[in-house]
C-alpha cells in the first residue's frame, strides 16, 4: 500500500491486480477520501502554513528618542566648535602642553601646582617668542580656556557613547542605524586624537621659522572639518528620524531644486572649512577693508609664494581672498535658490526652511564684513563662526525637507 500527499491530507493507493497500483476502470485512480493527520503532524503543518502565508513584517521604526538624542549630540558638537573658535581667538590653545585622557581632568589647585604647570608652558616656543612677559594670572586664563574646550570634548564623547550603548542594548536601533551610530562614535574618538595632533604642531621647535608659534593650518582645517562632518551627520540623521517626508510631486523643477540645494549646501560647507585657514594664518588681519582689499580689487601679493599652489593654503592674502569669494558665492547661491523656489508650490515647512536659509545667509555676510572691518574682535569673530554653523544647519534642514518619499 502506497501513501501520497494530496491537499494537506494522506491518500491511500491500494495494490491492484497484476502488481500495479489500483487505477480502477480505464486506468484512472479512484477518488479516495483523505485521511486526517495525527495531532502532532497537524499542528506542525498548520504552523508551517501560517509562516508561509504570513506577509513579511516591516522593519521596526526607530523610536523618536533616538532622533532627539542625535539632535542633542549635534548641539553638543556645535558648542565644542564655538568654544574651540574662542580658544583659538584668545590664543589659548597651546597653554596645555601635554595630553592625558583622565589625569588632566583634575585642574591645578594649589599655588605649587599652578607654578609647576606654568613652568612646563615656559619651555615651549609660544612663551619664549610671544608670551615671555606673561604673568601667572594671565596664564591661568588661557589655561582654563583650553581646559574648558578639552573637558567639553569629553562631554561630547559621553553624550554620544553612553546613550548609544543604551539604545543598542534596548534593541531600538535597526541594522543601518547601528552602522551609523558606530561611525559617529568612531568619529568622536578620532576627533579627540586629531585635536591633540593639531596642538602638537604648535609645540614643536622650528629654528628656521621667523613666524609666531601657531598650530598648523592644515591640521586645524582637518580638526574643524571632521567636527563639521560629525555635526552635519548627526543633525541630518536626527532630522530624518523626526521630520516626516513630504509627498511632493516628482516634477522636473523639484528635481532641479533638490540638486540646487545639495550644491548650495556643499558650497556653504566649503566656505566654513576655508575659515579654518583664515583662523590658522590670522588672515583676517591682513586687509581690513571691503569690498576692495586695500586700494585694489585684486592685491599685488595674491600669488607671492612659489609654487603657485602654495598660495591657496599658506599665503594669508590669498586665503582671505578665497574666503571672500566663497562667502559671496554662497550668499549668491542661497539668493538664487530662494528665487527659484518661489516658482514651485512647496509645503509651509519647506518654505520656512528656504526663507530661514536666506535670512541666516544675509546675517552671516554682515557678520563677516563687520568682523573684517573691526580688526577681528573676539566676540564678533566668535559670533561669525557660530553663524557658519547656523547657515549650514539651515541648508541641511532644507535638504531634509526635500527628501524623496521611498517607494
Amino acid at each position: 500500500m502506497l501513501r501520497a500527499a494530496r491537499g494537506g491530507g494522506v491518500r491511500l493507493l491500494l495494490p491492484a491486480r497484476g502488481g500495479g497500483a489500483a487505477e480502477g476502470r480505464g486506468g484512472s485512480v479512484p477518488d479516495l477520501s483523505l485521511l486526517p493527520l495525527p495531532p502532532l503532524q497537524r499542528r506542525l503543518q498548520r504552523r508551517l502554513l501560517q509562516q508561509v502565508s504570513r506577509p513579511a513584517a516591516p522593519p521596526p521604526a526607530t523610536p523618536p528618542a533616538v532622533g532627539r538624542w542625535l539632535l542633542a549630540c549635534s548641539g553638543a558638537v556645535a558648542g565644542a566648535v564655538v568654544l574651540g573658535g574662542v580658544t583659538r581667538l584668545t590664543e589659548s590653545g597651546l597653554s596645555m602642553v601635554d595630553w592625558h585622557l583622565v589625569k588632566e581632568m583634575k585642574p591645578p589647585r594649589t599655588q605649587q601646582e599652578w607654578e609647576a604647570e606654568f613652568q612646563k608652558y615656559q619651555q615651549f616656543p609660544e612663551f619664549k617668542i610671544l608670551n615671555h612677559d606673561m604673568t601667572l594670572t594671565e596664564f591661568k586664563f588661557i589655561w582654563y580656556m583650553e581646559y574648558s574646550h578639552r573637558m567639553w570634548g569629553r562631554v561630547v564623547g559621553l553624550v554620544y557613547i553612553l546613550p548609544a550603548a543604551y539604545f543598542w542594548r534596548k534593541g531600538w536601533l535597526s541594522r543601518p542605524m547601528k552602522g551609523c551610530v558606530l561611525a559617529l562614535c568612531s568619529l568622536v574618538c578620532f576627533q579627540g586624537l586629531l585635536g591633540w595632533y593639531m596642538v602638537k604642531s604648535g609645540l614643536e621647535e622650528k629654528p628656521d621659522s621667523y613666524d609666531i608659534p601657531r598650530v598648523s593650518q592644515y591640521r586645524l582645517a582637518a580638526h574643524l572639518g571632521s567636527a563639521l562632518v560629525l555635526y552635519s551627520a548627526s543633525l541630518w540623521t536626527g532630522l530624518s528620524l523626526l521630520l516626516p517626508r513630504h509627498k511632493l510631486p516628482e516634477s522636473h523643477q523639484l528635481l532641479r531644486l533638490r540638486q540646487f540645494a545639495h550644491g548650495t549646501t556643499a558650497l556653504i560647507f566649503l566656505t566654513a572649512l576655508s575659515g579654518a585657514f583664515v583662523a590658522g594664518l590670522d588672515a583676517g588681519l591682513v586687509y581690513n577693508s571691503f569690498p576692495k582689499m586695500g586700494e585694489r580689487w585684486i592685491p599685488d601679493d595674491l600669488l607671492a609664494f612659489s609654487p603657485v599652489l602654495r598660495n591657496i593654503f599658506e599665503n594669508p592674502t590669498t586665503v582671505q581672498f578665497d574666503h571672500r569669494i566663497l562667502g559671496i558665492a554662497s550668499v549668491t547661491a542661497v539668493t538664487a535658490l530662494y528665487l527659484f523656489s518661489r516658482k514651485i508650490p512647496l509645503p509651509r515647512r519647506t518654505r520656512m526652511a528656504v526663507t530661514s536659509l536666506l535670512a541666516v545667509a544675509c546675517m552671516q555676510v554682515g557678520l563677516g564684513i563687520s568682523t573684517l572691518l573691526l580688526y577681528v574682535p573676539t566676540p564678533l569673530a566668535a559670533t561669525h563662526q557660530s553663524g557658519s554653523l547656523a547657515l549650514l544647519s539651515m541648508a541641511l534642514w532644507l535638504m531634509s525637507e526635500l527628501r524623496r518619499v521611498p517607494k
